[in-house]
């Protein structure tokens, strides 16, 4: 960390890093199953889904991106070990075992919902604090906030699909 920057930042940094390599982690880990899950998915709805979760798979890779960027900047080092990254995140990333739209769209609503709560923890801990990193954190969290609307919507008109589909049949 530069000079200045230790001088006005007010928090404690082997905190903020150890909070940092865990978003890092969950960041790596939803980049993850963001894109694989757009590949394997299958159900209606597909065509138009799976641009768009490639695309937050792009602004999860980005997300750490700027992560382990600020986690060098603070004199860090960032998590190496791929192996490591299920021991520091908390969000659960599973698999996708079934390949069903609505399955896929689900595991990555639980993913986002755990990184809002991530970036809010850092955003709340580093207010008034450490201006750089609490302007990080509110950034990803919004995206996060975006993320979790899109797939929000996406469940909600295959829910509404399905309710055309049983008038229709009965």
């Amino acid at each position: 960390m530069g000079k200045q920057a230790i001088k006005v930042a007010s928090v404690d940094v082997d905190k903020l890093l150890e909070m940092l390599n865990a978003a890092l982690s969950e960041e790596w880990l939803a980049y993850y199953q963001y894109w694989i899950g757009a590949r394997l998915m299958e159900g209606p709805m597909r065509s138009e889904v799976e641009p768009e979760l490639l695309l937050h798979a792009d602004q999860e890779l980005n997300h750490a991106v700027m992560v382990v960027d600020r986690i060098i900047q603070l004199g860090g080092t960032p998590v190496i070990n791929p192996k490591e990254w299920t021991n520091w995140a908390r969000c659960a990333y599973d698999e996708p075992a079934d390949p069903y739209i609505e399955v896929i769209l689900e595991q990555n609503l639980k993913g986002e919902r755990c990184a809002i709560e991530r970036y809010k923890e850092i955003a709340d801990f580093t207010s008034g604090k450490d201006h750089t990193t609490h302007q990080m954190a509110v950034q990803i969290l919004n995206e996060e906030v975006e993320h979790e609307n899109d797939i929000e919507d996406w469940l909600a008109d295959l829910e509404r699909m399905k309710e055309e589909w049983k008038k229709i049949r009965f």
